[in-house]
């Protein structure tokens, strides 16, 4: 499995369209909203001023796009082309070849929170406290997890051809809709009212509460590890059905 790990690494690391969405993508989409914000200016309901708002949004961004849309469109092509039937034939294990997806996902996607980091605190001036930058990247990173299950899920759902156009519109959606794209606050009262379910919602409310210096809400949490539950449970029943149908 840590060979399969590797391979994936490496792959992942070679392919520049994949790091330039996950890495560079959100810092850039960070500069062009919060770039012309005022260093006082904060978002109604928070008490966060814009960049540090957004700065967690788009790390969080950043995180998606690393473990959803590299997992989904890679085992979907995977399944096609026979490669996964071949790892069958080897002593590897199907959990070992989920675990590898998840693992090289989530490394790939350490680098896109920490580049948006180190944007926000050098070209916003963002400053948080050693415990805060230490915990809002363990709290992204681990939250991507949830997402990488998610993308692990459709991968195994759809076909080669479907898995592009179902990824975006899920990655697309969960982005909008979770409020990473612009403040929850913003939108008519029955949307905020959808919002606080998303995963994605609950997700950059993480980091959001570390930056007040707060413990991360129970109900956010709990949303979080019921959607990976399911998310997972899911991944795992339909990769025993394409296991069946091989």
């Amino acid at each position: 499995m840590n060979s399969l790990i590797k391979l994936e690494l490496t792959r992942a690391l070679r392919n520049r369209k994949f790091l330039f969405f996950s890495v560079i993508y959100p810092s850039a989409l960070f500069l062009l909203i919060a770039g012309s914000a005022g260093g006082t200016d904060k978002i109604d309901g928070t008490g966060l001023t814009v960049a540090t708002y957004m700065m967690v949004s788009m790390a969080s961004f950043g995180a998606l796009t690393a473990v959803l849309m590299g997992n989904s469109e890679r085992i979907a092509k995977e399944r096609e082309s026979g490669w996964v039937r071949q790892l069958r034939l080897t002593t590897l294990p199907g959990r070992g070849y989920v675990i590898a997806k998840t693992a090289s996902a989530a490394v790939v996607s350490l680098p896109s929170i920490i580049v948006v980091f180190i944007v926000a605190a050098t070209v916003k001036d963002v400053r948080l406290d050693a415990w805060q930058w230490v915990a809002l990247t363990g709290a992204i990173w681990a939250g991507s997890l949830v997402f990488a299950a998610l993308g692990v899920a459709i991968g195994y759902m759809a076909s080669g051809d479907a898995v592009r156009p179902i990824t975006m519109i899920t990655y697309f959606g969960l982005s909008m809709l979770g409020g990473l794209w612009m403040p929850a606050t913003t939108f008519p009262d029955w949307l905020q009212d959808i919002a606080k379910w998303l995963p994605t919602h609950a997700y950059a409310a993480l980091g959001q509460a570390i930056e007040q210096s707060q413990s991360p809400h129970a109900k956010d949490v709990t949303l979080l590890v019921v959607y990976f539950v399911l998310f997972a449970g899911g991944a795992a029943w339909l990769y025993r059905k394409d296991t069946l149908k091989a």
